[in-house]
């Protein structure tokens, strides 16, 4: 490709809008075109290195035994009813209503539509293990779409589904596709860290998410150094120890004023304790209904622990005229004595002796409260939020917070979907059976934008070779147009016919300009012809990670090039 006929042009300074180093250098380097928020054009140069992406992903699928096909992204709603997710996943579907008056969702992913293509192809477990899996685009209305191609309204998913006999044939196919995963993301040169996560909407059993480690990224991370553990802050355990002594017994329950006393550290201080010995009442409503929620005083509640151990679709923490309609007071409430309204209680509460916890009335606490004695709870549950410097729960160091980007996820579906769905075979002894499932995404666009964030410097990307638009830069620096014009356009037709992916800068710019945009836009490997270079009958070859160059014979370019370029 010659640069002068490349759409897309380089950009001198770098846009005001970009969020991220790959959002910033993709649009300076001519690579994208934003239509509006979370929805971006490819040009020529990108729309390259994502067919390389996808072609590695297609590769690592293959390999481990699956079948691609391709599925609408158009699906009738009736489906995602049918699963209970046009409820669960209502806040990021695209609805479209048809000429007559029929109802439709833009796919977000496409579980639902491949249970349906099992439901009508597969009937016994002769049929099985099977894995199946497409390149599609998703829809997704996001109400936050940032850092360029990491949150997409818009965007390609690899999806594979998988469907086995039994949980142990899902153990199997899950592994397949957890080497796949660490294969794809090493090829495409992105360090990732496989951390335990939540299904959220998709269900299921375990999932993990593969993360690119990046203070861009908006996941919480917690990791023990010592051990290995890893874990999205969301499902993030760890190690609890009671603050009471073994040896301390209940006391008798004492209230006492509190007037002005509206925070835990206000009352922990003014009691002269330790706020790991206060019980905090925190207030959220679920489906619409308030829930009272008790946690140790240093402790915070964990909205995805608690919407999974509440088994709500809608979650959310109350506002302030919310909790007093409920009957709540805030500053001073707890559950001693709460009736009608549903108690949820962090596991580690009926372990501790004494605490001090609201009285139900302004300006009043009580002393020594004790679970079970006092008051209990509808839920037990591990509902408080894991953070740095508490104890892993495999080894007990301390953990460190991280943040990162997902790559992609893995699921164990079980029989989520088909129990729902009605997708079942025949087992050997000829009775119905619901296939045991597993998911497995991947995003295209945001595997693209950590390859840039991995692999740039000061002056612009470096592209891994695995992904490079073209293998190399050929730069013509003309000011002797007729003898280096000519020199360039042979070694251009020569790298041509020799199958080499070349870009070829045949511009009327300066050096500066050329050697800038080379830099910018990142080929592993730059070829310079110039009067200086052909003075010596040869042409400067230079890797992009390298500062200086190395002059090789211009009857031997085409060769040096090939070897350099097929590492």
């Amino acid at each position: 490709m010659r640069l002068s006929q490349l759409f897309g042009k380089t950009q001198r300074q770098a846009p005001a809008e970009a969020e991220t180093p790959s959002h910033r250098l993709l649009l300076q380097a001519g690579m994208v075109a934003q239509i509006s928020a979370g929805v971006y054009s490819y040009l020529p140069l990108a729309w390259r290195v994502l067919r390389k992406i996808e072609q590695i992903i297609r590769e690592e699928m293959d390999a481990a035994g699956g079948q691609e096909l391709m599925m609408p992204a158009i699906h009738p709603i009736e489906i995602w009813q049918a699963s209970g997710r046009a409820e669960t996943m209502k806040d990021v579907l695209f609805h479209v209503i048809d000429k007559r008056e029929r109802h439709f969702v833009l796919g977000p992913t496409h579980e639902e539509i491949m249970v349906e293509l099992f439901r009508r192809h597969v009937r016994s477990y002769r049929d099985l293990p099977l894995l199946l899996y497409q390149l599609q685009q998703k829809f997704r209305d996001e109400p936050r779409p940032r850092g360029g191609l990491i949150r997409l309204r818009q965007f390609t998913m690899k999806d594979l589904y998988s469907f086995d006999a039994d949980f142990e044939g899902l153990d199997v196919s899950y592994q397949k596709m957890y080497r796949a995963y660490k294969n794809i993301f090493d090829r495409c040169g992105v360090p990732t860290v496989a951390v335990l996560a939540d299904s959220g909407a998709m269900g299921g059993r375990d999932t993990h998410e593969f993360i690119y480690l990046s203070d861009y990224g908006e996941d919480s991370l917690l990791l023990c150094d010592a051990c290995g553990y890893a874990a999205n802050a969301a499902v993030a355990t760890f190690v609890k120890t009671p603050a009471s002594d073994d040896k301390e017994d209940p006391k008798p329950l004492q209230e006492i004023p509190t007037p002005g006393l509206y925070t835990i550290q206000a009352l922990a201080d003014h009691l002269r304790l330790p706020a790991s010995k206060t019980c905090k009442a925190v207030f959220y409503a679920a489906d619409g209904k308030p829930v009272f929620v008790a946690v140790r005083g240093d402790m915070e509640v964990n909205e995805t622990k608690l919407q999974r151990a509440l088994a709500a679709v809608d979650l959310h923490y109350m506002t302030e005229s919310e909790v007093i309609a409920a009957g709540f007071v805030p500053g001073s409430a707890s559950a001693i004595g709460l009736k009608g309204i549903a108690i949820v209680a962090d596991d580690l509460l009926p372990r501790e002796v004494n605490l001090v916890a609201g009285a139900n009335k302004p300006d009043a606490h009580f002393l020594n409260v004790n679970y079970g004695r006092d008051w209990q709870a509808d839920i037990v549950a591990d509902i408080a939020l894991a953070k740095e410097g508490h104890s892993c729960p495999q080894c007990c160091s301390p953990l460190a917070m991280r943040h990162g980007i997902e790559m992609g996820q893995i699921f164990k579906l079980g029989t989520y979907y088909s129990q729902k769905m009605g997708a079942t075979f025949l087992d050997r002894a000829g009775k119905p059976q619901p296939v045991v499932m597993g998911s497995y995404g991947i995003g295209s666009e945001r595997l693209l934008a950590a390859i840039i964030e991995t692999n740039h410097d000061e002056k612009g990307i470096i592209w891994p070779h695995t992904v490079t638009p073209f293998a190399l830069h050929l730069v013509a620096l003309q000011r002797d147009r007729s003898q280096v014009t000519e020199a360039a356009d042979t070694l251009y037709q020569l790298l041509q016919e020799g199958g080499i992916e070349t870009l070829y800068d045949d511009r009327a710019e300066t050096p500066g300009v050329k050697f800038n945009d080379a830099d910018l836009i990142g080929l592993p490997l730059r070829a310079t012809i110039s009067p200086r270079t052909l003075e010596n009958g040869a042409v400067e070859l230079k890797a992009r990670t390298h500062d200086k160059g190395e002059l090789v014979p211009l009857d031997a370019a085409p060769q040096e090039i090939r070897a350099r370029v097929f590492v």
